[in-house]
Formats: C-alpha cells, sequence, structure tokens
C-alpha cells in the first residue's frame, strides 16, 4: 500500500496539471466560422481569427478575417448576438437614403435582407447581410468600387454561414 500512495499522488499531480489545459482546447463557438471565411483571389488574407464570449444574459461570437491588396483593404467579420442586433436594426426599418456622397441602402440580395452602404470620396463602404435575429455577416471594404466590393462578398457561402450561427 506504502508504495502506491507515490504512484497515486503522482497520478492525481499529473491529472491536475492536464485538467485545465483539455478545456483550453475545447472548441470555441467562433471556430465553426473560421473555414467559411474564404480565400480571396488576388487579395492576401491574413489569418481568420475570433473570439467568444460569455456574460450574465449576454452571449457573443465574433469571426473575422482581414485581406489586402495594395492600398485597398477588406473585412469580412460574422457577429453572432446583441451587437448584430443593434446592427441590424437599419435593415429592419427599410433605411434608405442617397446623397451625392453616398448611400445607405436596404435591399434583397441572394434571398437575404442586406444593408448596403457607400462612401463615394473614400470608395468605401460595408455590405451587411441578415443571417437572423442576432447574427450577421459583414464585409467591409475599402479602396475598391462597390461593384468589386459586392462581387467579393458574393463569394462568402452565406447560407452556410447563416447555418453555422443557427447551430448550437
Amino acid at each position: 500500500m506504502i508504495r502506491r500512495r507515490p504512484a497515486i499522488l503522482s497520478l492525481l499531480a499529473i491529472l491536475s496539471i492536464l485538467w485545465p489545459l483539455s478545456f483550453a482546447r475545447a472548441d470555441q463557438p467562433f471556430q465553426r466560422f473560421l473555414p467559411l471565411l474564404v480565400d480571396l483571389a488576388g487579395w492576401q488574407g491574413e489569418k481568420p481569427d475570433g473570439m467568444s464570449m460569455q456574460m450574465s444574459g449576454a452571449a457573443m461570437t465574433t469571426a473575422t478575417r482581414n485581406y489586402e491588396r495594395g492600398p485597398a483593404q477588406a473585412h469580412a467579420s460574422v457577429v453572432i448576438g446583441q451587437a448584430a442586433e443593434g446592427a441590424l436594426a437599419p435593415i429592419q426599418t427599410g433605411l434608405n437614403i442617397q446623397t451625392t456622397e453616398g448611400h445607405m441602402v436596404t435591399e434583397t440580395m441572394r434571398g437575404m435582407p442586406v444593408l448596403k452602404t457607400f462612401n463615394t470620396k473614400d470608395k468605401s463602404g460595408t455590405l451587411m447581410v441578415s443571417l437572423g435575429n442576432a447574427a450577421m455577416f459583414s464585409f467591409a471594404y475599402e479602396g475598391i468600387t462597390e461593384a468589386e466590393a459586392l462581387a467579393l462578398a458574393e463569394k462568402f457561402d452565406w447560407k452556410a454561414i447563416q447555418a453555422a450561427a443557427q447551430a448550437k
């Protein structure tokens, strides 16, 4: 019995060290979106990254990937939670503003409600796609035309992102 005690203590010591690591390796909710933030031909894409956070009564998940092509930049992101709810409010109200400097227009693309913003002077804007009440895909860009940005945003599989957002 005395010989077993050091072995048991050693085993307990090893388990106490490895136990927290097992939780650190568990898949985080944002990880299901990372493969959906695809490479864009002609663009240098950074490694996709994300974050999942839970607080009392609130949860938020984000996944992002940044792209560069010379001075032009693009940023793809998925946001789940209350932040997405707030950002999607203009889509639900049917906001449409057009000026000489740009526009904010709600419409439907690929059967999904979207908000398109564009600033003419900076050649910048954002496409926000509603994936549900508290989920959105966003494609922000700078230094390219709106038509090129929309074509790039359509390279992402919005339906797959939506399905991943609804998965628990």
